[in-house]
C-alpha cells in the first residue's frame, strides 16, 4: 500500500521539517461558497465555524436542535476535527420555523450567517477550501524554504489523495481487498473502502508521473480536464494552444480513478496507466472496483495552489495562505516541504 509519507517529492528532497496541528488554530480552513442563497424555500443555510468538531458531529447536533432525522442536513464537504473551519449546512424545516440560533450556538460553535434556500446543500457544492497553516518548529535553511514555496506557487502540486482517505496506517485498502474477496461491511464503511481502493491506485499512477516529471507536462495520448470542473476532453497531443493553456493552469493533465470500462487515455499515457496498475494488488483492487459497478473516472494530476503566501511569524515559525479546488488535499503541499510531524491524526 501506498504510504503517503513515501511519495516521491515532484521539486526534490525535503526543505524542512516542522510540527503541524498542536492545535486547533493551527489549521483553519474556510469553505468559498460556489451559489449564494435563494433568499426562499425551506432549507435553512447556516454558515458555521466550529473547532474541535468534526462534520458528522455538527451535523448530529444540527438534527438534535432542529428535531429532525439527520438525512435532513446537508453539507458540501468533510471537514476535520482537529481545526478551525467554516463551512456551510443546510436544514430542512418544511415549516420554515427555525429553532432559535441561540440554542446552537456557543462553545465550539459560532454562527456566522443564515439565510433560506430551496434545496438541500449537496456535496460538492463548493468552489474550492481556503487554507491558512501554521508550522511550528521549523528546521531548515529559509532561502530554500522559499524557493521550494515559490516553486510551488509558480507550477503547482501533485494532486495526491490525502492520508484520510486510507485510515490509520492506510488499513483501509487492505480491509478493501478483504471485502472483495467476500468479507461483509457495514453500507457506510463499503463506500469509504471503495474510495480508499480508487485513490490508491490513483495515487500510484501519479507517482509514476511524478517520478518521470510528466504530472505536469503530459504524455503522447493524455486525457485532460478543465480546471475548476470535472469536464474532460481527449485524448489530445500537447499542442502550441494546449501548453499555453496548461501553462495557466487552465486544464491538467488526468489519471484514471478506477471501475468499468477501458481506460481512456491512449499511447505512451495508457502503457504507463496499465503497467503501474498491474503491479502488486493492483489488478484485485480493480477487479473490485469494476464489480462494485463503479464507471470508470478520471482526476486531475496537477493542483494549483491559489494565491500562495507565507509570513515567518518568528524564526521557527511559518504561516501559510492559499486556496484548492474542492477534492484536493493541503497535506501535499505540506508534503512538497518536508516531514511534517502532526500532533493530532484523526478525523
Amino acid at each position: 500500500m501506498t504510504e503517503t509519507s513515501l511519495l516521491p517529492r515532484a521539486y526534490g528532497p525535503s526543505v524542512l521539517s516542522a510540527a503541524f496541528r498542536s492545535q486547533p488554530e493551527d489549521f483553519q480552513v474556510v469553505e468559498i461558497d460556489s451559489f449564494a442563497a435563494h433568499g426562499e424555500g425551506e432549507h435553512l443555510l447556516l454558515t458555521l465555524r466550529k473547532r474541535g468538531l468534526n462534520t458528522s458531529e455538527v451535523a448530529r447536533r444540527l438534527a438534535q436542535w432542529a428535531g429532525i432525522g439527520e438525512v435532513g442536513i446537508g453539507y458540501a464537504g468533510l471537514k476535520d476535527r482537529h481545526a478551525v473551519t467554516t463551512q456551510r449546512f443546510s436544514v430542512h424545516l418544511p415549516r420554515r420555523v427555525a429553532p432559535a440560533l441561540a440554542a446552537l450556538a456557543g462553545g465550539p460553535l459560532e454562527i456566522v450567517d443564515s439565510a433560506w434556500h430551496n434545496r438541500k446543500l449537496p456535496r460538492g457544492a463548493l468552489a474550492g477550501n481556503r487554507f491558512t497553516l501554521v508550522l511550528r518548529q521549523v528546521q531548515g535553511e529559509r532561502s530554500a524554504i522559499e524557493a521550494r514555496l515559490q516553486a510551488i506557487a509558480d507550477r503547482g502540486l501533485p494532486n495526491w489523495f490525502g492520508e484520510q482517505r486510507f485510515g490509520r496506517g492506510g488499513g483501509n485498502v487492505n480491509q478493501a481487498l478483504a471485502m472483495f474477496e467476500g468479507r461483509r461491511v457495514r453500507r457506510e464503511q463499503r463506500s469509504i473502502l471503495l474510495s480508499a481502493a480508487r485513490s490508491e491506485l490513483f495515487n500510484r499512477v501519479l507517482a509514476a508521473r511524478v517520478a518521470d516529471g510528466s504530472w505536469e507536462r503530459g504524455l503522447d495520448g493524455e486525457v485532460w480536464m478543465l480546471a475548476g470542473s470535472r469536464s474532460v476532453f481527449g485524448p489530445e497531443p500537447c499542442s502550441d494552444t494546449l501548453a499555453r493553456r496548461l501553462a495557466t493552469f487552465d486544464i491538467h493533465p488526468t489519471g484514471p480513478q478506477g471501475g468499468q470500462g477501458e481506460l481512456r487515455a491512449q499511447g505512451v499515457c495508457a502503457a504507463l496507466e496499465l503497467r503501474v496498475l498491474s503491479e502488486a494488488d493492483g489488478p484485485a483492487l480493480r477487479a473490485g472496483l469494476e464489480a462494485a459497478g463503479l464507471k470508470q473516472e478520471r482526476r486531475a494530476l496537477r493542483q494549483q495552489a491559489v494565491d500562495l503566501r507565507w509570513t515567518w511569524l518568528d524564526g521557527q515559525t511559518l504561516e501559510l495562505g492559499f486556496a484548492l479546488a474542492p477534492g484536493s488535499y493541503a497535506t501535499a503541499l505540506l508534503h512538497e516541504l518536508g516531514p511534517v510531524r502532526e500532533a493530532n491524526r484523526s478525523a
